[in-house]
């Protein structure tokens, strides 16, 4: 199925590695041009080599409002537009409600709500004048069934799910979708994750062989997620072939959830 992506111009904002990375090169491979939005520069660097000539690295931090604009006006410089926004940047430490501490909630609310909402309404304009765009958000499982040791990861991810349905009724005349792809549990690895903090200490620690092995048995399909699992629903949600769906939630998670 042609995708009709070729030379979209895209932003993926936690592009630098894990899931964020597979979705840079799986539109790479399509052939769009990719704005690499991350705060890491030389993960992002090293993507953009592999992504090839399409893509470019912009250091943005989402939980800045000026720093969301920066990235927008400098895809618009670079591309023309900005076609498709692929919100993905995130972070959470799993932890349980009454042992975390403050600044780690108040982290989770800034990178995976804020940034959500800074991003999206950075790019609203600019498609709304165009009268087309994608808004693709990574949220979670958790954003839908809510987990264990992950109260506020789980919070922040509903609104992401709930803010996309609103905006995606708000600005549907316009010609602009909003979607969101639910990952269940994709491990990342230290030296590629774009959730490296729930790798570091005690955390790091959860996740030997045989914890992974454990969890999978728990998912239908009986294998863990991987970053290249979720791209091409990403890919699918940003394309022409789902021009009609706006507002839904897709589950990539091996059966998990099946809601």
């Amino acid at each position: 199925m042609d995708l009709g992506l070729s030379g979209r111009s895209v932003i993926v904002t936690g592009g630098a590695s894990n899931i964020g990375r597979a979705i840079v090169l799986a539109f790479a491979a399509e052939g769009a041009r990719v704005l690499i939005a991350d705060l890491d520069a030389e993960r992002a660097q090293q993507t953009a080599v592999e992504a090839g000539s399409g893509a470019a690295v912009k250091l943005t931090d989402v939980t800045s409002w000026d720093s969301a604009q920066a990235m927008v006006a400098d895809a618009t410089d670079r591309f023309g537009g900005v076609d498709v926004l692929v919100n993905c940047a995130g972070w959470t430490v799993d932890r349980l409600f009454v042992e975390k501490p403050r600044e780690e909630w108040e982290k989770e609310i800034a990178i995976d709500m804020w940034g959500f909402i800074n991003c999206t309404r950075a790019v609203l304009d600019g498609m709304i004048e165009r009268r087309r765009g994608r808004i693709v958000s990574i949220s979670s499982d958790a954003g839908r069934i809510g987990e264990w040791r992950e109260a506020v990861y789980s919070g922040t991810k509903a609104g992401v799910i709930a803010m996309s349905k609103a905006i995606a009724r708000e600005v549907g005349k316009h010609g602009i979708t909003l979607n969101v792809v639910c990952p269940g549990f994709v491990p990342g690895k230290p030296e590629t994750s774009g959730s490296a903090s729930v790798w570091a200490g005690d955390q790091g620690a959860q996740f030997t062989p045989e914890v992974l092995e454990k969890v999978a048995r728990s998912y239908p399909l009986r294998r863990l997620g991987t970053p290249s699992d979720i791209a091409p629903a990403v890919l699918f949600l940003a394309s022409d072939q789902a021009s009609y769906i706006t507002g839904q939630t897709l589950s990539v998670d091996g059966g998990y959830t099946m809601i």
